[in-house]
């Protein structure tokens, strides 16, 4: 199963910054050592173009400039650094080429971070820069139409299982029929002035796991009997965790895969491929943030070998598929190599 990282470019964060910038690379590191079925790649930027299909061209070049207003920075919450721009841009190309592998045939691929769904086409805010789901929905949705014009336009359901509602990815997709936004969210944390997504659930604080995956079964089927997507992009959020500093949920680390095994499920019954992202997780104990993304993986690999062994039956014979890369010519590099 690919996953794509961008770990390696390090924000300059001021010491005592509240993000846990350090949890990526610790998590690529346990899925090194532990999971080696997952192939890890650098990702690749996403241009200037790619980011315009959601983006503001102002915006764009302001934080390639780094010209944005001092209170448009401190909405974001990091300072400007060419780090910075160039992980937000490597951030979106990560959920691009998992989509991308996702759809090619492989049935699951991953973003390592992602999930930055507080970014709206003008701002960013709340540590997300640009939105990487919302850039994917849009460039796979082109990639589509043009390979498949015969078919209607690509479907997307966004399912976004972050503790904070996605506002900016409501936002981006208020108007538009063709992507279904779903966010199981607190009701009473940050954003404070939420946008409507397609369905939002709001939970209440100390929320367990029965609790959850009731409202997530109601949610999952209100998905379906609504919408009839081609493409799952699924925020796997750590931090509805119990030990979470910020998410003021109570769901343990059975509860959260309880969750990934059911959104994963769903998408499996209905053969429609799936791209994770990880979202938000702020664990007092980083450690534990990175213990409940680890499972994220290990349910995930479980449903990839499903569709490796739907693809092994139907041509026994037939080359692996492989992903068409942003940049002509360009692969990823790869810290491991293929199982």
């Amino acid at each position: 199963m690919h996953a794509y990282y961008a770990d390696h470019f390090i924000l300059p964060l001021p010491s005592g910054h509240r993000f846990p910038m350090a949890k990526y690379g610790r998590l690529r590191e346990r899925l090194a050592a532990e999971w080696p079925q997952v192939r890890l790649g650098q990702a690749l930027p996403a241009s200037d173009g790619e980011l315009a299909l959601v983006h503001t061209p102002g915006y764009i070049g302001a934080i390639r400039q780094g010209t944005l207003e001092a209170s448009a920075q401190r909405e974001i919450g990091f300072p400007w650094s060419p780090a910075m721009c160039e992980r937000a841009r490597r951030s979106v190309g990560a959920t691009i080429q998992a989509c991308r592998d996702a759809m090619a045939g492989d049935g699951l691929a991953a973003n390592l971070a992602g999930g930055t769904h507080h970014a709206y086409a003008h701002k960013g805010s709340g540590f997300c820069v640009f939105n990487d789901a919302a850039v994917a929905t849009r460039l796979m949705q082109a990639e589509h139409a043009r390979h498949h014009r015969a078919r209607g336009p690509l479907r997307v359901a966004i399912i976004d299982l972050d503790v904070h509602q996605g506002n900016g990815t409501a936002s981006v997709f208020a108007t538009d029929d063709s992507v279904f936004t779903l966010s199981l969210h607190g009701a009473k944390n940050f954003p404070f002035r939420k946008e409507p997504s397609d369905l939002d659930v709001e939970l209440p604080d100390g929320c367990g796991d029965a609790e959850y995956m009731e409202a997530l079964e109601r949610a999952l089927d209100e998905l379906a009997r609504r919408f009839d997507p081609g493409l799952v992009i699924y925020l796997a959020g750590a931090d509805p965790h119990e030990g979470d500093r910020l998410g003021r949920l109570k769901l343990s680390f059975d509860g959260l895969e309880a969750r990934d095994r059911r959104v994963m499920d769903w998408a499996w019954q209905r053969r429609l491929p799936l791209a994770f992202a990880m979202a938000g997780g702020y664990g007092t104990d980083m450690e534990a943030t990175v213990q409940a993304q680890v499972n994220t993986y290990r349910v995930a690999l479980d449903y990839h070998a499903r569709w490796a062994a739907l693809a092994r039956r139907a041509a026994p014979d037939a080359p692996v598929p492989t992903a068409t890369w942003a940049t002509p010519g360009a692969e990823p590099r790869w810290q491991n190599a293929a199982p």
